[in-house]
């Protein structure tokens, strides 16, 4: 278009203005109708090249380093954007604009000291103007035009239409900045409200820290958000992820493990650049029940100036994600420490009440056996008598197992196992166990009797087609016993004994011995015993 000054022009609007002028006043319109900034960026680097009729422009963004992190560019096809490759990072007379940000007009771009070249592939140019863009008198980034369309060199009028044009960008390019921080700020509010939403009462700790990291990822835009929490003195554990990239988070965690003992320690910020592909943001969360850690983020391409604001809403979101996590953990405490007293007040009533009348119930049967006349009553009161005993034992093992559920043992692990192949046997096994299981047996013959007891329900559930078994776990301070009998067909003559070979190996390792006898009237006793000195 003709950029001189040309005859008036009537505009219908009742405004007779010269055409530049006119082509100035359509260009700030065009840039100001609209507040997202990519969109704002476009329209200035188009309207750039509209009022100076240069066939190719760019708007160069500056970071905070100084450097360029966005590039934008016009009158280039994709094509031609694929074959340049990478964009520039403010070299040459890119960066002489940079370090000196003053309007620059160039007949002959190649011939000037600062040339740097251009990489294969780019258009050829000659022509050049650039000029700076100013918000609130600091430099923001730089407009770049390179030949005009007409093949003659760029004015001096060229460049005062740039340079005013610059100017309303700069008001222009901070309304929408100011829009784009407000749109963030209002985004970051959400997820922090949604977060206390979501982790109202009742809910799991596990499920509260994959919410935080699943609503940290949807706002950032981040590739990969993790929850990272301390385990032990300097060991870490992902406890949530979420992301396209969510698998890379283990890597990362183990590159970045003094950083994040540094996020810890000092309680705050720290934004970790990974090359030019990715930045990560540790976040530290500063729970005070639920157990220190930290939020990463992990940002990908273009992201990785963080801005202040940003960094601070996201701190902010990890405060207020803490917060959550304590009430979550507090709920979680205080639903096991009532757990606990229900347990606590069961075991007392079972030993206190029925354990003392079962008790005098079999006083009283052994007094009535001395007078009974007849064998056959006095077998029977035998019986009876012996079948409160194993009831008593068995109370006093559910006694002991309410008042340690809550904590790691053996004797726990026994009835773990057992439940564990319910599913798989039909029924629920009878467990019973005696003795100092859990002070008198080594760890390493816990896990032996473990893998046997693993075993001996597999052969229960695969060959003998019981409907009933009973495990037994005896300890004495020399030895442990367990016990398996099952209800079923009992062993066969031809029996192929690939698991046994592993159960007598188990034994015979540890100085014991394993035992397979007939159970009455039908089924299988399997009995394993160690030495708990062995």
């Amino acid at each position: 278009m003709d950029t001189g000054t040309g005859p008036d022009l009537d505009t219908g609007d009742g405004l007779d203005l010269p055409r530049n002028a006119r082509a100035l006043l359509d260009a700030v319109v065009a840039i100001s109708s609209d507040l997202d900034m990519h969109t704002v960026l476009n329209r200035i680097v188009t309207s750039a090249c509209e009022i100076t009729g240069a066939r190719y422009g760019a708007l160069g963004v500056l970071g905070n380093s100084g450097g360029l992190i966005d590039f934008i560019t016009f009158g280039l096809t994709e094509d031609e954007h694929r074959a340049i490759g990478d964009l520039p990072r403010g070299h040459g007379i890119l960066g002489l604009l940079i370090d000196h940000p003053q309007p620059l007009r160039l007949k002959h771009l190649k011939e000037h000291p600062k040339s740097f070249g251009f990489p294969p592939h780019h258009p050829p140019m000659e022509r050049f103007l650039g000029v700076p863009v100013r918000i609130r008198g600091t430099v923001f980034g730089n407009l770049y035009l390179t030949e005009k369309a007409d093949g003659q060199d760029f004015t001096e009028q060229d460049e005062k239409l740039v340079e005013v044009l610059a100017t309303a960008a700069g008001f222009v390019i901070e309304n929408a900045r100011d829009y784009a921080q407000s749109e963030r700020r209002r985004q970051w509010l959400e997820a922090s409200a949604h977060i206390t939403d979501a982790l109202q009462p009742p809910v799991r700790v596990d499920d509260a820290l994959r919410q935080i990291a699943i609503s940290a990822r949807r706002v950032s835009g981040a590739s990969a958000v993790a929850v990272v929490q301390r385990r032990g003195e300097r060991d870490h554990e992902i406890s949530a992820r979420d992301g396209s990239k969510a698998g890379e988070v283990d890597g990362i965690v183990a590159a970045l493990e003094e950083h994040i003992q540094r996020a810890e320690s000092a309680a705050d910020v720290v934004v970790v650049p990974q090359g030019s592909e990715r930045t990560v943001v540790l976040v530290p969360l500063r729970a005070h029940l639920a157990g220190n850690g930290v939020l990463l983020v992990a940002l990908d391409g273009g992201r990785g100036s963080l801005e202040a604001e940003e960094a601070e809403l996201l701190a902010s979101f990890a405060d207020q994600a803490s917060l959550a996590l304590d009430r979550a953990q507090a709920i979680s405490d205080r639903q096991e420490l009532m757990l606990i007293s229900d347990r606590d007040r069961i075991a007392r009533d079972l030993h206190d009440l029925v354990i003392q009348r079962l008790f005098a119930t079999g006083l009283q049967l052994q007094g009535a056996r001395r007078i009974a006349v007849s064998d056959e009553v006095r077998e029977r009161l035998d019986s009876a008598v012996a079948d409160l005993d194993v009831t008593i034992r068995d109370i006093r093992s559910t006694i002991f197992e309410l008042q340690h559920s809550h904590e790691l043992s053996l004797r726990a692990d026994v009835r773990g196992v057992a439940k564990e192949y319910v599913p798989v046997l039909g029924f629920t096994p009878m467990v019973r166990t005696s003795g100092p299981i859990d002070t008198a047996v080594p760890h390493r013959v816990g896990e032996q009797l473990l893998a046997v007891l693993r075993e001996a329900l597999s052969n229960v559930a695969r060959h003998s087609e019981a409907d009933a078994a009973v495990v037994e776990v005896e300890a004495t301070d020399e030895r442990v016993l367990l016990r398996v009998t099952d209800n079923g067909k009992g062993l066969p003559a031809d029996r192929h004994e690939s698991g046994l070979r592993n159960v007598r190996r188990r034994a015979i390792e540890h100085g014991g011995a394993v035992r397979l006898l007939p159970e009455e009237p039908h089924g299988t006793i399997l009995e394993w015993a160690v030495p708990i000195s062995g």
